[in-house]
């Protein structure tokens, strides 16, 4: 959220007040100046409420992998938006890397499935 926010700041660091409100940004730059606040498409603020956990290793895991697909998907939707080529080039680092997360956690979860079974004791 930060890099994007960073990326958004600075692309609107040099605007007006009036060109902030043509673009749609008025309200925003009335609360926060030019820093970005963390909210969804509909102006929804981010609450640590969407980070969830069940407990159970395998839910958690298919949790976090749909998070980081939601994540990939909407940075491609911003390269497709854009015709900036260094935007695009920052928008491509982060939905590469959130593909990597996502194969991490899929890792994950093959190797709990494949320990399911046994039982494992850890001693202090």
């Amino acid at each position: 959220m930060e890099m994007i926010a960073t990326m958004v700041y600075k692309l609107t660091k040099d605007a007006t007040p009036r060109q902030l409100m043509e673009a749609g940004l008025g309200e925003n730059f009335v609360n926060h100046d030019n820093g970005m606040m963390y909210v969804n498409a509909s102006g929804v603020p981010w609450t640590a409420a969407y980070i969830g956990t069940k407990g159970d290793p395998l839910a958690d895991l298919y949790e976090d992998i749909a998070a980081e697909e939601k994540a990939r998907a909407t940075y491609q939707w911003l390269i497709d938006m854009t015709d900036d080529v260094d935007l695009q080039d920052g928008l491509k680092f982060l939905r590469e890397r959130e593909i990597v997360h996502s194969l991490r956690f899929r890792e994950a979860v093959e190797m709990i499935k494949s320990d399911w079974g046994t039982k494992k004791v850890f001693k202090v």
